[in-house]
């Protein structure tokens, strides 16, 4: 089920998703997110770096939180807050309700996706406990005007 409520353009105020954590469903995520980002003034490099984050976060829920014959779920929230004064953040939550642990089939490298989110997101979040898994993915937007907000030296 999506509950969403959507302001004036530029502004997502909140969107929340829950899909079966079946890696089938990763390419349902991507497209579903990319449209949720559709009213923010993102370029096509900010839309797929954030795509691309979220597809991590997501992909690992999917292989490590929930066994073999363990039914689960991934739920995306996404939502944005204002800035004091200049551009807003993107805040995108991805949620298993899983244990963490190896993936049961494939190659058993990996390590990659925590590294590759950091480097698309301005910063990254995770938590697990025994409730499950967390990871917070944060994206500076631009303002109604298009401008970002410049970091002071």
């Amino acid at each position: 089920m999506e509950v969403s409520r959507r302001p004036a353009p530029g502004r997502i105020e909140f969107v929340h998703r829950s899909w079966p954590a079946d890696p089938n469903q990763l390419a349902v995520i991507r497209r579903e997110l990319s449209g949720w980002l559709a009213p923010l003034a993102l370029t096509e490099i900010e839309v797929a770096d954030v795509v691309l984050a979220v597809d991590e976060a997501a992909a690992n829920a999917v292989r490590h939180a929930y066994g073999p014959d363990e039914a689960g779920a991934v739920e995306l929230t996404l939502w944005t807050e204002s800035g004091p004064s200049g551009p807003a953040t993107l805040c995108i939550e991805v949620v298993d309700h899983g244990s963490w642990r190896p993936p049961s089939d494939g190659p058993k490298e990996g390590g990659r996706g925590i590294p590759l989110m950091s480097h698309m997101s301005e910063s990254v979040l995770i938590h697990f406990d025994h409730r499950g898994s967390r990871v917070l993915l944060r994206h500076r937007i631009p303002d109604a005007n298009g401008d970002r907000e410049h970091e002071e030296a």
